[in-house]
């Protein structure tokens, strides 16, 4: 029996080139040959914390090649235990024989696989003379975002919004080292009217991204507000948009952020322009004009999953 690797968040940290990724990604996107299902998305009580708390089971097929199945957790008061709210496990199969090759530690494989989708999104819906952004939130997802859309645009100047200023002083100076410069904020209203890329990750129980604020020729990415009930912009920020999604099959359904817009009238599912799927197979385009607000949600899926366990495999086996 062959030996199960085990790859770590620290080698997935150390190997991770967001442009190549992204191209991974695109190239998976592209391919029609993985095979993913639903994912089953199930809310379970937190008593202890008053706060429920979300299993996901995410599994992926490439027949004959590859294959994996990612199990995480979110527990949104992971915080108090200083803690990621993320946390889980990737197991990375033989799809011939159906034997385990590696298993990965998902917190990263999640959060860089996750900033690479947007990033790629990105690369289709902002301008290409994008230079600035403007990061809300502050957990492990956005250092991780703020570098994948650098590797896409030339990114000049970052602002970081948290609840917590210093938390966004800190990610600030774990960017210290970049080509751009990072300076934290304390009012999202302050710079979400002067930026090019407008990307919000968090679990807020209400809208950050307002409607009011955004200008002709923004990008939004929106990768937070995984559940049914929550949501990250408002509905003005969505009549005002062209909306995008990482995919249909969970875009739709999984998130308020389109579910709720749709329940409530003010979108239509014909509405929504495009997914990765389409957009990465040239059979939809994404931005067509400079003046156009375009809205991109991702909910995260397992393609996405599976073709970052490849990645990081091959690497780590040096494939």
């Amino acid at each position: 029996m062959n030996e199960i690797l085990q790859i770590s968040d620290t080698f997935i940290e150390q190997n991770t080139v967001f442009l190549e990724l992204v191209n991974e990604l695109k190239k998976m996107f592209s391919c029609n040959e993985i095979i993913v299902p639903m994912r089953h998305h199930h809310d379970f009580p937190n008593p202890e914390l008053k706060s429920d708390s979300t299993l996901l089971l995410m599994p992926a097929w490439n027949p004959s090649k590859n294959a994996g199945v990612k199990i995480v957790t979110v527990s949104p008061e992971n915080g108090q235990f200083n803690m990621p709210s993320i946390q889980g496990t990737y197991i990375y199969l033989d799809a011939i024989k159906g034997s385990i090759k590696a298993i990965l530690e998902a917190k990263s494989l999640t959060v860089k696989r996750t900033a690479a989708a947007s990033a790629l999104a990105s690369s289709f819906l902002s301008r290409k003379d994008s230079k600035s952004l403007l990061m809300i939130g502050t957990g492990a997802l956005s250092v991780n975002l703020i570098k994948a859309h650098a590797s896409v645009r030339a990114i000049e100047k970052v602002y970081v919004w948290g609840r917590n200023y210093e938390k966004a002083i800190r990610i600030c100076d774990q960017l210290k080292g970049e080509n751009y410069i990072s300076v934290p904020v304390k009012n999202i209203e302050d710079k979400i009217s002067e930026v090019d890329i407008i990307s919000s990750a968090t679990l807020s129980p209400k809208p950050l991204v307002l409607g009011k604020y955004l200008k002709e020729g923004q990008h939004v990415d929106l990768v937070g507000a995984y559940k049914k009930d929550t949501r990250e912009a408002d509905d003005e920020a969505v009549k005002k948009s062209s909306i995008y999604v990482d995919t249909y099959q969970g875009g739709l359904k999984e998130s308020g952020d389109i579910l709720i817009p749709l329940q409530r009238g003010i979108l239509k599912e014909e509405e929504v322009k495009a997914d990765l799927f389409e957009l990465c197979t040239d059979k939809k385009e994404g931005r067509v004009s400079s003046s156009e607000i375009t809205f991109f949600k991702s909910v995260g899926h397992a393609l996405e999953d599976l073709t970052a366990a490849n990645y990081y495999y091959k690497k780590y086996t040096n494939e």
